[in-house]
């Protein structure tokens, strides 16, 4: 990452409505937990908290454990009550233009039909309900209907394949799945239903799958299981009070790739994450919701779309643009033809994003009006100083303040971030939010106070996760193991400069960010070896400039089977049958073997510096240190 030089030049921009930043910042270093408080009672509780934190269990932290709350109803009712019914939620966009404009009062109507549907199905609070769909609006009223009764929702990723879909809803109990018949992407329909029929039948425990009709896929239908969405929601009674539920009650699972095959199970409550939501979106992006038009360009599958798409902006009573195509489709200034026609105030989007639409020139955005955009964001990866510039100059035409937000899937909400009206440094992430504390610390867990460290959080904050689902042990070992249990480890590195501001540099364990999603290489490496022609892979992240990071595999053939660019594009397809279409190599390179200690653990470091040119350093601890030149070979002159 850059770090000095003209692209890191501090700037400065003015805020609607500017905070008294350092003033906010000693109010929470001096009531921590009062400052915590009185973001909570930005909620509607039915009934009021009297404890803010109780840690006499920490790590295992419970926030606002004597309050109870609904999040349907903060989302919903209470902006309904107070005359808000008829301003719009959501506008939504379609792939292939359609249209839809959805107010609170139709968005609360829809969701409590949908939540008397699922008590229909027996489905009561606590149970598990799995939502595999597009970004369509249903998918909005499948979480909050889930959310009105009690029931934890799990998101799937829209992309993931039927196999990835599948051991989510064993791994977390799922009753019922809510999916659709058929989805589009780029001008293509794929028959989603049909495809997970065959994995479905494997989960004895799913009862019911509820189907969305959306684009008239082919869809068979086994009775006594499968329900249509819309007769569901034509058979339901329109009245369906919010149940009040303990803060503490989990609000949704959602499965996030570790270093290991298995995914990870982030738990997030209700009080907590919804006061961490509300509190970030409300003072990082300078929330005026009488005004501003929202447009979060995450999907809903992941992390960035359940808080800053769903919860935050509905909690928040703003206005949100839901866009269900491709940021290239049906052509690559879509996203600008948006905010032209929404008026468009804040637009949260990922590097990645960025750095495809300065490859596709300056033309496409010059050609609307983005005069509405007053601030942007960037999420999922560090961005570069270059994207920052281009972004701000390009797309905020110089004058919209760009914070760039770190924060993780089991943060729940952003940490670090600049806020609107204060000296931000392009390609910095800056300082943690008021209430927030984070540390640098060295291998021996000594802080850093200017220089280069392991990403710490040191204080309990009311979004984290509370636990993995079913997995106590692995919650202590993987985030609170290293520096005790007072510190959460966070598995990035990063810089902290003279200021305080701090650099993130990326992942310190085995996982691949790509366009801002994280996956396993222990999961993919699973997936390729999988592949009856496959005897041993391993895979790692290269730089890439478009994506982030892009997986480069290493793979031995079986069986005296050539290494050949045949058995790449069936590699390629059984990946992304396996896990999905972003987790498909950008390269395979074949090698007779794989860099192992001698306990047989493979080196990754090894194949990282291989494939991005540096120096591969010491070799003691491998087996057969002669397997280096082999793929150093490979490496530099690829089969085909």
């Amino acid at each position: 990452m850059t770090t000095a030089g003209p692209s890191t030049v501090p700037r400065s921009f003015a805020a609607r409505h500017p905070v008294d930043a350092e003033a906010l910042y000693a109010r929470a270093a001096a009531d921590r937990l009062g400052f915590w408080a009185e973001q909570a009672r930005h909620l509607a509780w039915d009934k009021p908290f009297t404890t803010v934190l109780d840690d006499t269990e920490a790590p295992f932290h419970r926030w606002f454990p004597d309050g109870t709350l609904n999040a349907s109803a903060n989302c919903l009712d209470r902006h309904v009550a107070a005359g808000l019914g008829d301003r719009v939620a959501y506008h939504w966009h379609g792939e292939e233009g359609e249209t839809r404009t959805i107010t609170y009062a139709g968005l609360l109507d829809e969701v409590q039909r949908f939540a008397n549907a699922l008590k229909g199905l027996g489905v009561t609070a606590g149970d598990v309900v799995g939502i595999h769909l597009p970004m369509i609006p249903e998918a909005v009223v499948a979480m909050l209907a889930c959310a009105r009764i009690g029931a934890v929702h799990n998101v799937v990723f829209g992309g993931f394949a039927p196999q990835a879909v599948g051991e989510r809803m064993a791994a977390c109990g799922a009753r019922v799945l809510v999916t659709v018949d058929g989805a589009r992407r780029k001008g293509r329909v794929t028959a989603v239903k049909q495809a997970l029929d065959e994995t479905l039948e494997t989960l004895p425990g799913l009862e019911h799958v509820v189907v969305v009709g959306a684009t008239g896929a082919p869809c068979p239908m086994r009775p006594g299981r499968d329900s249509w969405y819309g007769d569901l929601c034509a058979a339901a009674g329109p009245d369906c009070p919010a149940v009040p539920l303990p803060a503490e009650h989990p609000l949704f699972l959602l499965y996030s790739s570790g270093s290991t095959a298995a995914p990870k199970g982030i738990v997030h409550t209700t009080g907590g994450y919804l006061t961490g939501v509300t509190y970030t979106h409300r003072l990082v992006f300078d929330l005026d919701p009488d005004h501003d038009v929202w447009f979060c360009t995450a999907d809903i599958g992941w992390i960035t779309g359940h808080s800053y798409l769903v919860y935050g902006p509905l909690a928040n009573g703003v206005t949100s643009v839901l866009f269900e195509g491709a940021p290239d489709h049906p052509h690559k200034g879509i996203w600008w033809e948006l905010v032209e026609r929404y008026g468009v105030t804040q637009l949260y989007t990922a590097p990645t994003a960025i750095r495809a639409a300065m490859s596709w020139g300056e033309e496409l955005p010059g050609r609307h009006d983005l005069s509405s955009l007053r601030l942007l964001g960037s999420v999922g990866e560090p961005i570069n100083p270059t994207a920052w510039h281009w972004y701000h100059r390009v797309i905020g035409g110089g004058r919209c303040p760009v914070v760039d937000t770190w924060w993780q899937t089991e943060t729940g909400s952003i940490m670090i971030a600049p806020l609107p009206g204060t000296t931000a440094k392009p390609g910095s992430a800056a300082r943690p939010l008021p209430g927030v504390s984070a540390a640098l610390l060295d291998a021996d867990g000594t802080p850093v106070t200017n220089g280069t460290g392991l990403l710490t959080l040191t204080q309990p904050w009311p979004s984290m996760l509370r636990t993995l689902h079913g997995d106590d042990e692995r919650y202590l070992s993987t985030y609170f193991s290293r520096f005790g249990k007072e510190t959460y480890v966070v598995g990035d590195a990063a810089r902290l400069d003279e200021d305080g501001h701090f650099w993130i540099l990326g992942r310190t364990d085995d996982v691949i960010n790509v366009s801002g999603h994280r996956l396993s290489t222990a999961e993919m490496e699973s997936a390729i070896a999988a592949h009856p022609a496959v005897a041993d892979a391993a895979v790692v992240a290269v730089p890439d400039e478009l994506t982030g990071q892009a997986v480069v595999a290493f793979v031995t053939p079986a069986d005296g089977r050539a290494g050949d660019a045949a058995l790449e594009a069936e590699l390629r397809e059984h990946i992304s049958v396996r896990i999905g279409k972003l987790a498909r190599p950008k390269r395979v390179v074949w090698t007779e073997a794989l860099p192992k200690t001698r306990s047989g653990k493979i080196m990754r470091r090894l194949l990282r510096d291989l494939v991005t040119g540096r120096p591969t350093g010491d070799v003691t601890t491998l087996g057969e240190p002669a397997v280096m030149d082999a793929l150093t070979a490979a490496v530099a002159h690829p089969a085909h």
